[in-house]
């Protein structure tokens, strides 16, 4: 209640009316786990201390901020997003970005600023969706963090009636090498697109989505020295490059993707099943296939690779209770495999192994509010002949999650 005949009861309906479409949100993820082994790397909240194999982490906490404006017709034409998360590790951005809504054909937006690629259906599930902890170890590897900076242009038609509302192109340029690094480094950008299609309804029980996912891009090689997949002495290996014309040529990312999303329902709740692959080239250093974050002198390897994500959810009794069943796969170049990897002379390091995960869990959603997750991962790489090749490398993970939400 605002007295607005006084002064100061004007200037406080003035504030409400200019920052009624303001919402909060968030949601915190404190978690126990234990590893299989002390000092485990891993890709489930991040490697274990030397001499540790549990502990108590809060993997995620955020805030969210949403504002909205609308026009004299009640339609959106701006919105406006900050989303930072806190943890015992320190505060970062997440989300800093802002769109603008076109309303005469109510067909295009555009959005600009640090936000999520649109690359892939997994990359796009908000952490406090997603039914199992993490995102594979191929999205955490090639999109980091999965935001970036830059700009993109969607088509969507608003349009209940709208035959194509079922569609939606993202299509857009970003810098490349997202949150890995402080800023932009060269001029050279990523083109980023993805065509799908939207929950559709094939039957009354039956949906059905889809999409097809493309990054075209790279960075600049500040060295001379690049490393290709080549034969050498009879076996495969990494053959050097070292013609002069490679200095500040562009290195190569090119990512294709694909992904279908199956839901049944039924009256326990929903039956659903989803699946991704990728494929494409990653240039990286020796012993990473992460995108560099900074400028590097460092010699680079270009590598084909491919890798998927499957999920099987299933809710069982009623819609509090859900298992599940994640399967994924990254194999950073597929040009080798087994005993290929760590020959003498050959330059392949443990940065070429496949690593496949099986995951197996229980959600129990106690309301919209809270929901406990119980996850537990096994971690595999390949055969190898590396010499020096650290067990702890493919150590199981058992994760128990409660997440607070509003």
């Amino acid at each position: 209640m605002i007295d607005t005949t006084t002064h100061m009861g004007k200037g406080l309906l003035s504030i409400y009316k200019k920052f009624d479409q303001i919402n909060i949100s968030g949601y915190m993820q404190p978690q126990y786990q234990a590893a299989s082994r002390e000092g485990a790397k891993s890709y489930n909240g991040g490697d274990f201390a030397t001499h540790a194999r549990d502990r108590f982490m809060l993997r995620r906490g955020r805030i969210r901020f949403d504002y909205v404006h609308y026009n004299e017709l009640d339609q959106p034409s701006l919105q406006f997003v900050f989303q930072f998360d806190g943890t015992e590790r320190g505060v970062a951005i997440r989300d800093f970005w802002g769109r603008f809504f076109e309303n005469k054909w109510r067909l295009f937006a555009l959005t600009t600023g640090m936000f999520a690629r649109p690359f892939g259906y997994e990359v796009n599930v908000s952490s406090s969706d997603r039914e199992s902890p993490e995102r594979g170890r191929m999205s955490q590897i090639l999109m980091k963090s999965e935001r970036d900076l830059g700009a993109m242009v969607s088509l969507e038609p608003r349009g209940r009636t709208n035959g194509w509302r079922y569609l939606k192109l993202d299509l857009g340029f970003f810098n490349g090498q997202g949150l890995t690094g402080p800023n932009e480094y060269d001029s050279y950008k990523d083109l980023i697109g993805r065509l799908s299609l939207k929950p559709y309804p094939v039957t009354g029980k039956l949906q059905v989505s889809a999409g097809v996912s493309l990054l075209q891009g790279g960075f600049i090689q500040n060295t001379k020295y690049v490393y290709n997949m080549d034969s050498h002495n009879g076996q495969k290996a990494f053959v050097v490059d070292s013609s002069e014309g490679n200095l500040y040529g562009k290195a190569p990312r090119e990512y294709r993707g694909i992904d279908m999303q199956w839901k049944l329902k039924h009256a326990w709740g929903n039956t659903e099943l989803r699946g991704e692959y990728w494929w494409g080239t990653q240039t990286a250093t020796a012993n990473e296939t992460e995108t560099p974050g900074l400028l590097l002198t460092a010699p680079y390897y270009i590598r084909k690779f491919d890798g998927a994500f499957f999920y099987f959810l299933q809710h069982i009794v009623n819609k509090k209770h859900q298992v599940g069943v994640k399967y994924d796969w990254y194999d950073p170049n597929t040009a080798v495999k087994g005993s290929e990897i760590g020959g003498a002379g050959s330059n392949v390091t443990a940065a070429n192994l496949r690593y496949d995960t099986w995951s197996f869990g229980y959600n129990y959603y106690f309301n919209d509010h809270l929901k406990l997750m119980l996850w537990y991962d096994v971690v595999k790489a390949e055969k190898n002949a590396l010499p020096d090749f650290a067990s702890n490398m493919d150590a199981d993970i058992f994760t128990c999650r409660l997440q607070f939400r509003f």
